[in-house]
């Protein structure tokens, strides 16, 4: 009788069990527990008293007449509970007193917070004490247009970030499909910018073969660190959290220095050894659980680890269905790639933001057949979206094999979003 490997992955708040044949299993592969800081708050001040290339938060502060802490939203675990306070104290240190100071959420094109999640998130003292805005970026109005640049991308920012006197950054270092790491820059592009430039910055990152998972050094990040210059961003806090969000370290200071320091503590949390690629890959996509415009974070991880031609499955709960303020992907996203991207050149497609994720699942497809498990996603809008739909993983995953072969081997990320898989090199 065949041995299989009975697994858990985690789906939402819950989990979802499979059983892989022993033989079939390549392994399963997560991010590696890492020290936890003990003291969350500790470190975050040890990270302030520290700065990376830039003076002290006290000494930057001093004289300025009004400043906004740009914060990721609830998508994101970072602490800003913990780390808020901290920079509020500095300020106050400083002689900002709490009535200069603003804190925008860096939704991107996300949907709005409501105002409880933003006091779970932000904590209830700071949402007493200062101003906590969602940023709007499909109203010009709430926009400052500066312009293009070199590349030809438009740039349209919060108009709350551009009057401030000190722009502070505020969120956390994992891989990312779009500038290789979320973090540093991220925070203003795409996160207060307008939705037209978001959509162009994109755009720049998925008109290419694969994505740009892991890599530091890109035209996109160049970009998006160009337009939060322009936009006034002089520091960052950054965290990197372990899989169970958890501070595992802190880095404060100028934007590019103190990102690519956070990059490379990042890398030793979320680089995960895979020896070979599979013709097989089951992707959970927790922590990225709300919509699939969050969970399709696990494609790009899957995309690395899966053969050409191969089976990508993709479990997860989204709880909001496909994508809450773009919600016409579904008429679009299930072309191909040439065909998308003619319709976005033509002006039919005018979420540009939309279709370029449209494209890089597109560009995904064209190398593995993707399958859904989705309890929030309904089988004809996973199909309009190229994905075949299963109602379970053991289901998805026999199918699969059954595909491929009885010799097919099977990779299991259960926390792709947060995974780079770092494979051997091609040929080696």
């Amino acid at each position: 009788m065949m041995t299989r490997t009975p697994i858990e992955i985690p789906y939402g708040d819950a989990t979802r069990a499979f059983r892989v044949p022993a033989d079939n299993l390549l392994g399963v592969y997560s991010p590696l527990a890492a020290p936890v800081a003990p003291d969350s708050a500790a470190e975050i001040a040890r990270a302030l008293a520290a700065p990376i290339e830039a003076p002290t938060l006290v000494e930057f502060a001093r004289g300025r007449r009004s400043v906004v802490i740009v914060a990721d939203d609830n998508t994101r675990p970072t602490p800003t509970d913990v780390i808020v306070p901290l920079l509020l104290a500095a300020l106050n240190a400083a002689g900002v007193p709490d009535d200069a100071i603003r804190a925008v959420i860096a939704l991107g094109t996300h949907r709005p917070m409501t105002p409880d999640e933003i006091e779970r998130k932000f904590g209830p003292e700071v949402v007493r004490r200062v101003p906590v805005d969602n940023h709007e970026a499909f109203d010009p109005a709430a926009l400052v247009d500066l312009g293009a640049t070199p590349s030809g991308v438009p740039v349209f920012v919060n108009r709350t970030v551009m009057e401030a006197d000190l722009v502070i950054g505020v969120g956390s270092i994992v891989p990312h499909h779009i500038p290789g790491y979320s973090g540093g820059a991220k925070i203003i592009q795409p996160g207060v910018c307008g939705e037209r430039t978001t959509g162009e910055v994109h755009l720049l990152s998925v008109r290419r073969e694969g994505s740009l998972l892991g890599v530091v050094e890109n035209p996109v990040r160049a970009e998006m660190e160009a337009i939060a210059e322009r936009a006034g961003l002089r520091a960052i806090l950054n965290t990197v959290l372990d899989t169970q969000g958890r501070l595992v370290g802190a880095v404060y200071g100028e934007p590019r220095a103190a990102f690519r320091q956070g990059v490379a503590m990042s890398r030793t949390v979320y680089g995960v050894p895979v020896p070979a690629r599979a013709e097989i890959v089951v992707a959970g996509s927790h922590p990225c659980d709300i919509e699939f415009w969050q969970a399709h974070k696990t494609l790009y991880a899957a995309e690395l680890v899966v053969r050409r031609g191969g089976t990508i499955i993709i479990v997860t709960p989204c709880p909001e269905g496909v994508a809450v303020t773009h919600p016409d992907m579904v008429h679009f996203a299930g072309q191909p790639m040439d065909a998308i991207d003619a319709a976005i050149c033509a002006g039919e497609i005018h979420d540009l933001t939309a279709g370029a994720l449209a494209l890089a699942w597109a560009n995904t497809r064209r190398r593995a057949h993707v399958c859904l498990v989705s309890d929030g996603i309904a089988d004809a809008d996973a199909r309009a979206l190229g994905f075949a739909p299963y109602p379970d993983v053991q289901s998805a995953v026999d199918a699969a094999i059954a595909r491929h072969g009885p010799t097919a081997r099977v990779a299991v990320l259960p926390h792709a979003p947060d995974t780079l898989p770092i494979l051997p090199a091609e040929g080696a």
